[in-house]
């Protein structure tokens, strides 16, 4: 097929993906997605405990592995325009998390609302590996809202950029990073050196795109567009990390609410800077992260198919 042929079918089959993800739900026990995630949790605690260095190698492993399956499929799809859809359709919906992350989000709404703290922990914790026990519901609203817009770059935004730029390939390899170095994230930095590098590059433009949507969709849920605009210019140069604390700056300045500070993870204490200006967050501020999340997710949809016409009409010409 001729590339303008190719990004026409890859831009339908990111948009049928989306479309999949949020009419389906979220099957977590059916998805491809949940199975990588849970053998490659599985061997990578057995393998890091008898050597970091085998760790290492098992990490970078999986993920050039993702990416060559990518290619095979993407390679295998180009032989007609219905199946380059349905392959880019299918991955789309493998990977996207918008529908996982809103459902985790409206419970941690409804939990907090309601008083119920420790079901609320136990829900965090299947998004963020920070230490909960002691957090009450300012500090989980506070852990909610950064988790919502993280994850909203990290499994929305990021694989819709790199599906309209890589296709199936760029679908598969930047999901399986964000996978990896949620895994990781827990260990000390020698143990996730090699996927914390490669999250920061795989990151490194969908984060950006992340802080900018959520710009756009601040005013959709009763937000601050320049609110959110300051706090990611103004408050994320104190950030230690490339990416982290983009959109988690953008969405506090959008709920005009304060997030970061003091974080306890399980390898120890991080101190980071404070994002945003404005009142502790609530139960309420997390509902409302889960709709800019959803807002943002369908920009990012937009943004994707755009995207994905701009490439085809450069390899056009």
């Amino acid at each position: 097929m001729q590339g303008a042929t190719v990004s026409a079918a890859r831009a339908i089959g990111l948009v049928l993906g989306v479309a999949a993800d949020g009419a389906i739900g979220d099957p977590r026990s059916r998805r491809p997605v949940t199975a990588f995630a849970r053998a490659a949790s599985a061997v990578d605690a057995k393998v890091r405990s008898k050597h970091p260095v085998a760790g290492v190698l098992w990490t970078g492993g999986l993920a050039g592995s993702a990416v060559l399956a990518g290619v095979l499929a993407e390679r295998a799809g180009r032989r007609s325009p219905v199946l380059q859809a349905t392959t880019t359709a299918v991955t789309t919906w493998a990977v996207l998390g918008a529908a996982g992350l809103a459902a985790h989000g409206t419970s941690l709404a409804r939990d907090l609302e309601e008083g119920e703290l420790e079901t609320a922990r136990g829900t965090l914790s299947t998004l963020d590996p920070r230490v909960a026990d002691d957090l009450g519901v300012i500090g989980l609203s506070r852990a909610s809202v950064e988790t919502l817009a993280e994850n909203t770059a990290d499994v929305v935004i990021a694989p819709l950029v790199w599906g309209a730029l890589a296709g199936v390939p760029g679908l598969l390899g930047s999901r399986a990073i964000s996978l990896l170095r949620g895994i990781g994230r827990g260990r000390p930095e020698r143990y996730r050196w090699l996927v914390a590098r490669l999250d920061e590059i795989v990151h490194l433009v969908p984060t950006r795109v992340a802080a900018g949507l959520t710009v756009l969709a601040a005013p959709v849920v009763g937000g601050s567009a320049g609110g959110a605009w300051r706090a990611w210019r103004r408050d994320t140069t104190a950030h230690p990390s490339p990416n982290a604390g983009r959109v988690e700056a953008a969405f506090a300045g959008a709920l005009e609410i304060r997030v970061g500070g003091r974080t306890v993870y399980p390898h120890g204490v991080e101190e980071l800077p404070v994002l945003g200006i404005g009142r502790n967050p609530d139960a309420g501020h997390v509902t409302r992260a889960v709709e800019l999340s959803r807002v943002v997710g369908w920009l990012g949809a937009i943004s994707s198919v755009v995207l994905a016409g701009l490439v085809g009409l450069r390899r056009r010409c």
